[in-house]
């Protein structure tokens, strides 16, 4: 059980009533307890909130609230604390009701399999199971979890953590506080084959993968080795689960490739681009700088930089929007369609029959 007043403390945020009121959980706002404290960063969530099970919240962002005056704080409903940022300190508060597990750091399991040759830093966690091959170097305080593969040659930076079951093939490089998660794969071979003969050929398959730093990679995604070069994620890059990565990418810094995004072998994916679920990108495109891809995009052109694109195929966003407003009245339009060509019929067929009158009366005024 925690204070209000203790919690407002902790994140030095500005508590409108009730101090001694006690909080013993944290939760979202449709989820949260009678005596649990969630958050709200708009009005809309505040309406909520103000409609919820929830004892009080951290709020941000609610027109009216911030910077008003002690007396207008302490005459709404519920206990409040006003912070700049409330997910942030959301976050410090949920820390405290549920801390995070306190795992031992520092030595190689007795079930590990380390070879001799690999060279292991200052602090380093090497947990059961997981196998780590010659030349291999690991950086200080990196944290290797179970089940993990450590292949020859591989170089691991300082901070990181290899969550279990990754594979790391032959000649990978991690940076520094790097984060791949569960069953993460880098450096499988490039789905790249020769069939001049009607029968498929590996290709050369002798680059490696390359992560900077600080690049997170969600779990069960796959970035394959470059066949000569590397294929490289860029500083800051981070991938969600099931993204797949094609042989001799270039991924600049800062990206976010939302799931199952897949991009095939040499595309080279600009500073800042951000990708929806489900994008897929043709070989050998250019992703400008700051572009978006929305969501189920299937691409098949380069993109400019600062470019919003969607559909399939991708066109820039605000056409695709007018594609699909205009479709979404296709069934109106086809029934007019078909009401203008009946009525084209019928003028028709009266011109027709005025036609063969005036041929009926020609003839006549002839004879």
């Amino acid at each position: 059980m925690r204070r209000l007043i203790e919690l407002a403390k902790l994140v030095e945020g500005e508590l409108n009533h009730s101090p001694e009121l006690e909080i013993s959980d944290v939760g979202r706002i449709a989820s949260v307890s009678n005596s649990g404290i969630t958050f709200a960063n708009s009005n809309a969530h505040y309406e909520q909130f103000l409609n919820s099970n929830a004892a009080a919240a951290i709020v941000s962002g609610i027109e009216g609230l911030i910077d008003q005056p002690k007396s207008i704080l302490t005459s709404l409903p519920k206990p409040v604390i006003v912070v700049p940022d409330a997910e942030d300190s959301f976050a410090k508060i949920a820390t405290l009701f549920r801390p995070p597990i306190q795992r031992a750091t520092g030595g190689i399991h007795a079930r590990a399999s380390v070879s001799e040759s690999a060279s292991i830093g200052q602090d380093v966690t090497i947990h059961a199971g997981a196998v780590v091959m010659d030349g291999a170097i690991i950086g200080d305080r990196s944290t290797i979890f179970p089940n993990v593969t450590v292949m020859e040659n591989c170089q691991i930076g300082q901070d990181t953590q290899v969550f279990p079951n990754v594979v790391l093939y032959e000649n990978t490089i991690l940076g520094d506080r790097v984060i791949l998660h569960a069953g993460v794969i880098l450096g499988a071979f490039g789905f790249g084959y020769k069939s001049d003969t009607g029968k498929h050929k590996l290709s050369a398959q002798l680059g490696n993968v390359v992560i900077e730093d600080d690049v997170e990679i969600g779990a069960n995604s796959t970035i394959d080795r470059g066949t000569y070069d590397s294929t490289r994620i860029r500083r800051g890059t981070k991938l969600d689960n099931l993204v797949m990565v094609g042989h001799n990418c270039d991924i600049g810094e800062d990206a976010l490739l939302c799931s199952q995004v897949g991009i095939a072998g040499s595309c080279n994916i600009g500073n800042g681009v951000v990708m929806g679920g489900q994008v897929g990108v043709g070989d050998h495109l250019n992703i400008g700088d700051r572009s978006m891809v929305m969501a189920k995009s299937g691409l098949m052109h380069d993109v400019e930089a600062g470019q919003a694109v969607n559909g399939i195929p991708a066109q820039p966003a605000r056409k695709h929007m007018q594609v699909l407003a205009v479709s979404m009245k296709l069934p109106e339009m086809r029934k007019k369609l078909k009401q203008l060509s009946k009525s084209i019929e019928q003028l028709q067929q009266v011109q027709s029959v005025s036609h063969d009158a005036t041929d009926s009366q020609n003839r006549r005024d002839a004879a």
